[in-house]
């Protein structure tokens, strides 16, 4: 048996963790076919077989399940190794690989990103939205963006952004003078209201609330759609009632293309948080990101 490429290790590691060749292809910036053919590669060196592949899902074997528990905290010390490099340069080098959803990345990083990058020109930053909870660590990203609720208590969590964000309902005022503007949540129920849907799937529920007391409705009308872009202009040409985050609407309502509606009853939340596993060395591009948000006071 012929010893095993170590770049060969790596890509089983990429794919094992991500449970897919697609998925760790996107982490890891190259091809599913080269990933694959180094799959084949190893198992051909190794003469075994390490991962059970089928149409919907990629798991490893039993003998890959006992090398990639052994190889992973390997390949994880050797980050590690490679990072600590990092204290001796000016500023730290290397790629930091986040997951934020899209209000995010449309809203809060624009104004944030330019100036990190400008100040650590040795980093290589890669944002991939998503706007499920993820277990970052396992599909291979440094740190991701969330909403408190979503956060696992066992991640550290640093302030990004605004920290107080609004749901706006709104609608435009040719739909209002046609069906009349809704007074209280549940007049929703007699109105067309344009849905989100999730990556997950899941439908987005509308939550109000005032003073205590919460209403929760289902959107019901003639689109739902997983692209903000889409929604709002579909509100815009008069087709329904939207109701998202302030910051999506807020160009809208100032032009005076929507008009905000049920503004007693638009819930208000806490803002997103950057959050990551706790480690016992940091890598220095995070590190870097972490001291960056503070510094400059969006990270509490």
């Amino acid at each position: 048996m012929s010893e095993p490429d170590l770049s060969d290790l790596s890509a089983f590691v990429a794919v094992a963790t991500a449970r897919g060749f697609r998925q760790a292809a996107v982490v890891r910036g190259v091809s599913a076919s080269s990933l694959s053919e180094a799959i084949r590669r190893l198992e051909g060196r190794l003469g075994v077989r390490l991962l059970n592949r089928t149409t919907r899902s990629v798991t490893p074997t039993e003998a890959g399940q006992r090398l990639f528990d052994r190889l992973r905290p390997a390949f994880g010390e050797i980050t590690s190794a490679l990072d600590a490099l990092n204290s001796f340069r000016d500023s730290p080098t290397g790629r930091l690989r986040l997951n934020v959803p899209s209000i995010a990345a449309r809203e809060i990083l624009p104004a944030l990103l330019p100036r990190f990058l400008a100040a650590h020109p040795g980093i290589t930053l890669e944002v991939t939205t998503n706007d499920t909870f993820i277990d970052v660590l396992a599909a291979g990203f440094d740190a991701g963006i969330r909403y408190d609720e979503r956060i696992e208590r066992d991640m550290i969590a640093v302030p990004i952004g605004p920290r107080r964000q609004h749901f706006m309902a709104a609608a435009a005022p040719a739909y209002l003078a046609d069906r009349g503007e809704p007074r209280h949540p549940r007049d929703l129920l007699k109105h067309a209201c344009i849905g989100h849907r999730f990556d997950s799937g899941a439908l987005a529920a509308w939550e109000f609330e005032r003073r205590g007391e919460v209403i929760r409705i289902t959107p019901d009308g003639p689109l739902v759609a997983s692209v903000i872009e889409l929604e709002r202009s579909a509100a815009v040409a008069g087709l329904g009632v939207i109701y998202t985050f302030e910051e999506f609407l807020r160009p809208a309502i100032q032009s005076g293309t929507l008009v905000p509606v049920l503004q007693d009853w638009w819930q208000s939340f806490s803002g997103p948080f950057l959050y990551y596993p706790s480690r016992t060395h940091m890598p220095g591009p995070l590190r870097a990101l972490v001291d960056f948000l503070r510094d400059s006071g969006t990270g509490g």
